[in-house]
């Protein structure tokens, strides 16, 4: 099995320097990086930029680091929720490129969490994928097109296999819903699902509230999910 905390990486990976001005030419620094460097942190994303997919990922997700990210905004979200605090407002946002610290140890979001373990991580990216596809944009033409930048990105072998397999079959939310046994695993998996889209479509939208309400998440704690997760998102 190959290590799905490194290919999150990839899809979420922290601020790659260098890489600005438009989308179009965002798209052929980050490929070259990307060759250049297939590992660097957010390669793959911005590999993919020439995508509807690759713009929703990218542009919303590069300041923030990998896995670090989703349990870090997972976890302030659920502690605001649980604080009874109102969800943070525009204003309340931290400027942009602020660091998403990591959860504490114990928190249920720490480094030796069930959300931690490989297997789970490997949902979070089916999650992430399963987002991207919810406004049933990504055809046939789409779908050859980023499997050919996956492989621009030097993404080979069964992580490649494992992106082509999930952008080409149906989503299965059954499994996904399943997969999240503890209350933080559905934090987190609903985060790193709306930390994948802007959800400016009736699909997407009605996608992320299907997966809300079959994780069984209270309107509130989705309220803050979604307050922290778009303040610590960043415009192209």
């Amino acid at each position: 099995m190959f290590d799905a905390k490194k290919l999150l990486e990839q899809f979420l990976g922290s601020q790659v320097p260098g890489v600005g001005g438009s989308v179009r030419d965002r798209a052929g620094d980050a490929v070259q990086m990307a060759k250049d460097n297939p590992w660097k942190a957010g390669a793959l994303a911005t590999a993919l930029l020439g995508t509807k997919t690759g713009r929703s990922i990218a542009g919303n997700a590069l300041t923030i680091g990998g896995l670090a990210a989703i349990a870090g905004l997972g976890y302030q979200a659920y502690r605001n929720y649980q604080a009874g605090q109102a969800p943070a407002t525009p204003s309340d946002a931290p400027p942009p490129k602020t660091a998403v610290l990591p959860p504490p140890a114990e928190s249920g979001f720490g480094a030796a969490s069930p959300a931690q373990s490989n297997e789970f991580v490997l949902v979070l990216i089916r999650a992430m994928i399963a987002a991207a596809k919810a406004d049933g944009h990504i055809d046939d033409g789409e779908r050859a097109l980023i499997v050919d930048k996956v492989k621009a990105a030097d993404v080979s072998g069964e992580a490649a296999a494992f992106i082509e397999r999930e952008l080409s079959q149906p989503t299965d939310i059954d499994a996904l819903v399943a997969a999240a046994v503890t209350e933080e695993q559905r934090v987190e998996l609903y985060t790193a699902s709306r930390l994948t889209i802007e959800p400016d479509s009736r699909a997407e939208r009605g996608y992320l509230d299907l997966l809300a309400g079959r994780l069984g998440l209270p309107d509130a704690l989705v309220d803050h999910i979604e307050a922290t997760v778009s303040s610590a998102k960043v415009s192209l």
